[in-house]
């Protein structure tokens, strides 16, 4: 007897189709990110065509199985990643305009704080005495002789209370080189919301290493880094992989409900 095969075919959605199960496509007209660094963002002409090709592929990748959502757990945790003024000013050598992410981000903050969440924050532990890794040979940005303590503390913004975690890291990753994940296992944290910056470099890694035990929930206003493209093509891996990117006020809705 034969087996019954039945052939699957996958529906490919093209730029400028819009499958009424999934968010409206963009147009061409598409309003640019308001952050990140003026000589590294996309060409106006190109801003809405790519929107529409990486929400074609996110359709795609839904068909496949892939980008499902994974919800929250019962005990989340807030992780800011790497808030500092090293990062967020625009005079320096890879900072950016990220206003509007350090806003989010406080508004995510803020609810984490009144739901009384574990808290941890970000920041490089620099050492000029550490010996060279290849990468930053790749990436040749200097630190200032004697700016490194200022250059890398927390932004005033984020009002940092003593009772806050901050996680010193040598790497991308908030977990690797760092005891992290024995922290967050030893306060039975099952969901990690992840903030900060930079999109495709701290974030992405950080959520990398998180959801081999984690879920991972990103708010999406509220992660940024300086290049437009790279920040729009890892949000779209980090959704389809890592984590649910959700919208800010969806995650403070979520936290107030935790706290009432």
């Amino acid at each position: 007897m034969e087996a019954d095969v039945r052939e699957f075919r996958l529906p490919i959605l093209q730029p400028g189709h819009h499958d009424s199960k999934g968010p409206p496509m963009t147009t061409d007209h598409a309003p640019r990110l308001p952050f990140g660094a003026e000589d590294l963002r996309l060409p106006d002409e190109l801003r809405g065509p790519l929107r529409d090709h990486l929400a074609a592929l996110k359709e795609n990748y839904l068909q496949r199985g892939w980008g499902s959502r994974v919800g929250w757990g019962e005990r989340p945790a807030l992780i800011v990643i790497d808030m500092a003024r090293y990062w967020l000013d625009p005079q320096l050598q890879i900072g950016s305009n990220l206003d509007s992410v350090m806003e989010s981000t406080c508004q995510v903050l803020e609810g984490s704080r009144r739901a009384g969440l574990p808290i941890f924050f970000t920041s490089l532990a620099w050492d000029p005495a550490d010996p060279p890794s290849p990468q930053n040979r790749k990436l040749q940005w200097t630190v200032p002789e004697g700016d490194a303590a200022e250059l890398f503390a927390l932004d005033s913004r984020l009002e940092h209370r003593p009772d806050e975690k901050i996680v010193y890291k040598r790497y991308a990753s908030a977990f690797k080189g760092t005891n992290l994940h024995e922290m967050l296992t030893s306060l039975s944290v099952d969901t990690l919301i992840v903030t900060g910056i930079s999109t495709s470099h701290c974030v992405y890694a950080t959520c990398r290493d998180a959801v081999d035990s984690f879920r991972v929930i990103v708010p999406r206003e509220a992660i940024g880094e300086r290049c437009e493209l790279m920040h729009e093509v890892n949000l779209l891996d980090i959704d389809i992989d890592l984590g649910d990117v959700t919208p800010v006020t969806d995650v403070v809705a979520h936290l107030d409900g935790l706290s009432r």
